[in-house]
């Protein structure tokens, strides 16, 4: 089953009199359950794709399709109501800075989603969520008590909490050294393998890459 479909999708920016073409003409789909990573040079346009693919930035032009409904394309794009509404339902979002709030707890940190979706239900235990990633004596600490490491894990515990299919991580292992990051590629093998995660992901780490089931690799904004 496919779950995301882009076709055609393209994304320009405007530098001065010049166009530059961060996402050119891509097509793409991906099917639940992947684990698909993209790769490339700096400036090839992965960060810019991923959040094109999750519905964190609109394109210029093409066609994006979400569990088949049209989100992009054929004058029927969504509002942006509809958009936060899959955003919040369908996908969990994984950052290379941690984006974690230093006056709040790492259970705080962790159920941030539901203070901005008052109306949802809370579908995930936070405690088996906490235990899984080696978080359950931590809940009550502030970011600043607890390690580099620690941090990305409360990142992915906060886009864990909302049970979301599609898990998007851009450079999830960019701010950690080696260890940390085979702790991070394993907890994403996990969750794809033994949870049935859809797993997107921006890296510039080989061995994080290789993880993946599909590589895809751009160049230029475009796939190579």
């Amino acid at each position: 089953m496919k779950v995301i479909t882009a076709t055609n999708f393209s994304k320009t920016f405007k530098r001065g009199t010049e166009a530059i073409h961060a996402v050119d003409k891509v097509n793409v789909e991906i099917t639940s359950g992947e684990f698909v990573s993209f790769v490339g040079p700096s400036g090839s346009g992965k960060t810019t794709l991923l959040h094109l693919l999750g519905c964190l930035d609109t394109p210029s032009e093409g066609h994006l399709s979400i569990d088949g409904q049209i989100v992009f394309g054929n004058s029927k794009s969504l509002s942006e109501k509809e958009m936060t509404h899959i955003r919040r339902k369908a996908f969990g979002y994984i950052f290379q800075k941690f984006y974690l709030i230093p006056t709040l707890t790492v259970q705080e940190n962790i159920l941030l989603p539901f203070a901005f979706n008052k109306g949802s239900s809370q579908p995930y235990d936070i405690k088996k969520i906490a235990s899984d990633l080696g978080l359950e004596h931590r809940l009550r600490h502030l970011p600043k008590e607890i390690s580099g490491g620690e941090m990305q894990r409360v990142a992915i515990a906060r886009a864990l909490v909302n049970n979301p299919r599609i898990i998007l991580a851009d450079e999830p292992t960019g701010n950690l050294d080696s260890k940390r990051s085979d702790e991070i590629a394993d907890i994403l093998t996990n969750l794809n393998q033994h949870e049935g995660k859809t797993i997107i992901l921006v890296t510039h780490n080989p061995v994080l890459a290789a993880r993946a089931s599909r590589v895809i690799e751009l160049v230029d904004g475009r796939i190579s």
